[in-house]
């Protein structure tokens, strides 16, 4: 017979106790701040003071980024059409993808896999922008539509650089900078989403929760925004440009 019972080495509960990776949740609440726990639940272990640090600094950076992304203008869409903060929260983060949000996980796959391989950072670096201009491709975490260079970014190295903490994906990351510039002629600085990519990599993180630490960071600014379009603004509002232009068939009739 199969075994029906739900297997999670998160935490356990049992009556009048919860514990999330062993620790009693109480202990939790009295001595590790959100930004701690949030490592502890996601990698299993206690951060150490630099890890804490930055962690604290993850989160804070993509915490909101104005009402122009596709998430939250997702969450007041949904919120305008009348429907609950659930919802319009859940609305904002179904938009998260390979193109929103998606840049922190892509970049830390790349960094992850040349980061693994032989040779300096700047010799990876070489060998990975000589592959992308070979195959059309471009870096992700590198650039920004309005950031000529992202604040947050020097701000997360700096945290970094202040507790020791600088490995080889973030050397490589650096290295990636430098070398995009020389190949391409201009600069394109790392932004946000790749600096948190070489940082997550270095702190032993799997690329593949990218795009979870993207969500963990912005459900509170859509819930921010889920709430200022419910309180503030009109239901149903015009929210998107109302020109248009149609490129559609002529008037036609269905023939009798």
């Amino acid at each position: 017979m199969a075994d029906l019972n739900w297997k999670t080495g998160i935490t356990n509960i049992k009556p009048g106790s919860i514990r999330v990776r062993g620790y009693d949740i109480t202990d939790v609440m009295a001595n590790l701040s959100y930004a701690e726990t949030v490592y502890l639940i996601l990698k299993g272990e206690l951060p150490s003071k630099a890890e804490a640090e930055l962690m604290n600094a993850i989160l804070v950076a993509s915490i909101d980024h104005g009402a122009t992304p596709p998430s939250v203008l997702g969450t007041r869409t949904v919120m305008s059409g009348g429907n609950s903060l659930n919802a319009a929260i859940a609305g904002g983060v179904l938009v998260i993808g390979d193109t929103h949000g998606g840049a922190i996980e892509q970049s830390a796959r790349i960094m992850q896999e040349w980061a693994g391989k032989e040779g300096s950072a700047e010799s990876l670096a070489l060998e990975l922008v000589g592959w992308l201009k070979a195959n059309k491709k471009r870096m992700p975490g590198f650039g920004h539509r309005l950031h000529k260079v992202d604040p947050r970014t020097a701000k997360l190295f700096e945290i970094a650089q202040q507790h020791g903490y600088n490995g080889r994906h973030i050397e490589l990351c650096l290295a990636i900078e430098k070398m995009l510039e020389q190949q391409l002629g201009r600069a394109l600085p790392i932004n946000v989403d790749g600096a948190i990519a070489a940082v997550i990599s270095d702190m032993g993180f799997d690329w593949r929760l990218g795009k979870g630490f993207f969500i963990i960071s912005r459900v509170p600014g859509l819930v921010a925004h889920a709430y200022e379009e419910m309180t503030r603004e009109k239901p149903m509002r015009k929210l998107g440009p109302l020109s248009f232009e149609y490129d559609g068939p002529d008037d036609r009739k269905i023939s009798e």
